[in-house]
């Protein structure tokens, strides 16, 4: 049997399902890059995603699955664009 190359370029699935404003599943979630009460900012296979809102709290994360299931009140979902990754001092300085 032939060695066959991992295709990298495909994505894997992302998809946001919103209940009532008050619970929020999002998959294709690679990274969280920070939370508190009213940001959570998030890396998904579709860009960087912005979730703000009041009394926000992860209630299951899954970096395996890439699943993510957030609760509290969502005021607002934003996509950014995908900037170059840096050091810890490129971080700072954003």
């Amino acid at each position: 049997m032939a060695f066959e190359p991992k295709d990298t370029s495909i994505l894997p699935p992302h998809h946001i399902v919103m209940e009532e404003r008050a619970s929020l599943s999002i998959s294709g979630v690679e990274e969280v890059e920070s939370f508190d009460e009213n940001t959570i900012s998030l890396s998904t296979s579709q860009g960087a995603l912005i979730v703000r809102g009041e009394n926000l709290h992860i209630e299951k994360l899954s970096l395996d699955g890439g699943d993510l299931k957030v609760e509290g009140t969502v005021d607002s979902l934003t996509y950014e664009e995908r900037q170059a990754r840096g050091g810890l001092f490129a971080r700072l300085l954003r």
